[in-house]
């Protein structure tokens, strides 16, 4: 038997309906907003048609290099909806960067993250978009060669990882949030090591932080902290501390690497597959989003201090 609602549940009902549908239309205004500013590039890069969004802050000054961070979206996302989580574009307008969003492939959108060949390309495709991405602003824009930067989310945030092992002379440190580091590390043999700064939620249930597979795909992930520790073993780290944080923060960082390739990894206890910082969803699909830090800002200081190396 089906219960009537009172009138006062019917009210309370319709206003919590209204109120998702308003949040719904002001977050796509925001992001509508948001882009606005923003141009679409387009490129062929391997004898296809590539594109990324394009945000040059109104302070750029072609005198003058300025350091370019590419942000990669994660698995059926958009370049928008990265730039919209992680303000990259405020940090643009605050610090002179050149910010750019590619597009992976469509239907669903994604990034080569595999070893193996899907969809008939592999995993050096999509390095040769971000590598040709890479030649096109250098001849449109004043970029400082030594700090070009790439970071992303989930699948984003993998790729990431990948271009660390496959553009490390020309990639000067990389970030991952919610990383799915699918791509072997022993086929990681990066040209110099590369400094990675990495964030993860421990009720990711997308990539699990302890490792597994996950079921609606059926992908096996490895244990983030042991995978981080492997990649700073990789760079050759000597030292390892853990940073004292506040609240539901966790960090440790690998140090005394060989050309200061640091690693640092920030863990959020209870967090999900979100960009911390972000804005949370009013319907928290992907677990929770701590506010207490910024990966974006927190990146961009591990950027500063991790240039490309004299001889590069």
């Amino acid at each position: 038997m089906t219960r009537k609602l009172t009138l006062g549940q019917e009210y309370l009902r319709d206003i919590a309906i209204l109120l998702v549908v308003a949040l719904g239309i002001f977050l796509f205004i925001k992001i509508k907003a948001w882009t606005a500013d923003m141009s679409t590039v387009k490129l062929t890069s391997s004898g296809e048609e590539r594109s990324y969004l394009l945000y040059v802050p109104k302070s750029y000054n072609s005198k003058t290099p300025a350091p370019l961070v590419i942000s990669l979206h994660g698995y059926t996302s958009k370049p928008s909806d990265i730039a919209y989580s992680s303000r990259w574009n405020d940090l643009a307008d605050e610090e002179g960067l050149i910010t750019v969003y590619p597009l992976g492939y469509s239907s669903p959108t994604y990034w080569h993250i595999f070893e193996y060949a899907y969809g008939g390309r592999n995993v050096q495709t999509d390095v040769q978009f971000i590598s040709d991405l890479i030649d096109q602003l250098e001849e449109n824009y004043n970029i400082d060669p030594s700090r070009i930067y790439v970071n992303g989310i989930s699948m984003g945030g993998g790729m990431s990882y990948v271009l660390a092992c496959s553009l490390a002379e020309r990639i000067a440190a990389v970030g991952s949030v919610s990383g799915a580091y699918n791509y072997p590390l022993e086929n990681c043999t990066p040209s110099k090591p590369v400094p990675l700064i990495a964030f993860h939620g421990t009720e990711d249930t997308a990539v699990p932080y302890d490792g597994g597979v996950n079921s609606a795909y059926g992908i096996t992930y490895p244990a983030v902290p042991e995978f981080i520790q492997a990649y700073a073993e990789k760079n050759q780290c000597m030292k390892t501390n853990s940073i004292p944080q506040e609240g539901e923060i966790r960090s440790v960082k690998y140090s005394h690497c060989a050309q200061n390739a640091d690693v640092q990894l920030y863990t959020i206890i209870g967090g999900g597959h979100t960009w911390p910082g972000d804005t949370p969803a009013a319907t928290p699909t992907w677990g929770y989003t701590t506010q207490q830090i910024d990966a974006a800002r927190l990146m961009w200081q591990f950027f500063e201090q991790h240039p490309l190396p004299a001889n590069e």
